[in-house]
């Protein structure tokens, strides 16, 4: 496979210098036609073990790859004989009563310096915030787990809180969406949350891998007054020096408007910023609220919600309702990689995990790239072999589940964007998109993208503006393509 992989880029090369003389021509970043098999666990979170990427999710549901293209269901359901915890219903029966129900929600999985992999599962009962969190382990990513206890429980009406208080859904957190990190420095974290009163952080013992004593619930970081933010996940850029809260804004299902947003500090504790500078501690519903989603809508960094590029047989490919990430950095190659779950436009509630390389741009934002991910890799362009005809979707900032149709523009000869909207644009560097658009700028990349639609290799953009709004674009097939 690596062979043919070699040969591949050697034969491209070859043929771009053979046709030097035609200066259009994009050298291919995507070296084979990508070969796709799908899998279904909703709200994924990654771990990477020897040459194998693992997801973990809700409903013990766990699927495997080794390329990100190709995937295996690992497991699927709670339920007698899942792989993970065979007799879960016994073995988690605390946390299932607890929350009174008989499943499971995002999991998420950290191998610590003992070689054991720790699984960090919750319970929740759905209808309000009665949840529990625990953690199990085993010696083998693919189990069997065995539960080593809860740590964290939410929604009690007969009992203290953890910090001592009265239980208030409106400021204490639902224990629920672990994502447990190591910082830069080697010391344990944990960020977890969902609706309720917010996104809180606690630091953990790398030893037992539960939390630190003395803590309460940890300390808020986004969110209360139930406004509808959850599914925290945490990523160290060696890069730029950042620390960055990826969160799901909205409702998950496929009318929820779910979208995906990040902000960014310099220590995991916060405060965390959007790009406009604002704290995401004031990303939060009013007070006497419930899923007061206009007061949220301004802050994050909105990087893809539902959105469908129309392809040239005039069929529609797009997502409805992306979110729930996680992410990898690959330090080998100073790769960025986006996990999440996704629906579709017309598809209902059935979802599939989709995984999207994503870049840090001019001003160190995470930009997301337009196609899922083929193996493509970042490359040089002139500015004649980016010129041309687009699709032009704008994420915006709302929380919506109306599914953002495309405009389309051309990128002129001189600089100037024409079409369904207007404005200026240039290529900075070798790969660097700069466009401005109605006065507002956005920069972000230049990168091939394989369109399953088109069935082919297109040339696509990516970009941020400092009010944290998304724009990708698409190249157009032409007729004589």
């Amino acid at each position: 496979m690596k062979k043919l992989a070699i040969t591949a880029v050697a034969l491209s090369l070859l043929l771009s210098a053979c046709s030097s003389n035609n200066s259009s021509e994009v050298p291919p970043t995507i070296t084979q036609e990508p070969s796709y098999t799908n899998v279904s666990v909703h709200d994924p979170s990654v771990i990477k073990v020897d040459d194998t990427f693992y997801v973990f999710g809700s409903h013990l549901a766990s699927a495997k790859s080794e390329d990100l293209i190709e995937w295996t269901q690992v497991s699927d359901i709670v339920r007698t004989g899942n792989p993970l915890i065979p007799n879960v219903h016994d073995e988690l029966s605390e946390a299932l009563s607890w929350a009174e129900t008989q499943t499971l929600w995002a999991a998420d999985v950290i191998q610590l310096a003992d070689g054991r992999y720790y699984m960090y599962y919750n319970a929740c009962r759905g209808d309000a915030p009665l949840s529990a969190m625990g953690v199990a382990i085993a010696d083998n990513i693919e189990g069997p787990y065995k539960d080593a206890g809860i740590f964290l429980k939410s929604g009690m009406t007969e009992e203290m809180s953890h910090d001592g208080t009265p239980y208030d859904a409106t400021k204490h957190p639902n224990a629920v969406d672990p994502d447990t990190f190591f910082d830069k420095d080697g010391k344990l974290w944990m960020v977890y949350g969902s609706y309720s009163g917010g996104i809180f952080i606690l630091e953990m013992d790398p030893e037992t891998g539960f939390p630190l004593p003395d803590q309460g619930y940890g300390k808020k970081l986004v969110g209360g007054n139930h406004s509808r933010i959850e599914a925290p996940y945490m990523q160290y850029s060696p890069e730029t020096g950042y620390y960055y809260l990826f969160l799901s804004y909205g409702g998950l299902d496929s009318f929820g408007g779910y979208n995906i947003r990040v902000a960014r500090s310099k220590t995991p504790d916060g405060p965390f910023l959007d790009p406009q500078g604002q704290d995401m501690l004031d990303s939060k519903g009013a007070e006497g609220s419930v899923f007061d989603d206009l007061s949220i809508e301004p802050y994050g960094a909105k990087l893809m919600g539902g959105y469908q590029f129309e392809a040239s047989d005039g069929t529609t490919a797009g997502y409805v309702a992306p979110g729930h990430n996680s992410t990898y950095y690959d330090e080998e190659d100073g790769e960025y990689f986006i996990f999440f779950h996704t629906r579709f436009p017309d598809g209902g509630e059935f979802h599939e995990v989709r995984v999207h390389q994503f870049f840090m741009n001019a001003d160190g934002w995470p930009v997301v790239a337009p196609y899922r991910y083929s193996g493509e890799k970042l490359g040089s362009y002139k500015e004649n072999q980016v010129r041309g005809e687009y699709q032009l979707i704008n994420h915006g900032k709302d929380i919506t589940a109306d599914v953002k149709e495309p405009d389309t523009i051309t990128l002129a000869k001189n600089g100037k964007i024409t079409g369904d909207v207007e404005g200026t644009w240039k290529l900075d560097g070798e790969n660097n998109a700069e466009l401005t658009i109605d006065g507002v700028t956005y920069k972000g990349k230049f990168v091939q993208g394989w369109s399953e639609a088109e069935e082919k290799e297109l040339t696509t953009f990516t970009a941020l503006s400092d009010e944290g709004v998304s724009i990708w674009g698409s190249r157009i097939v032409t007729a004589s393509e």
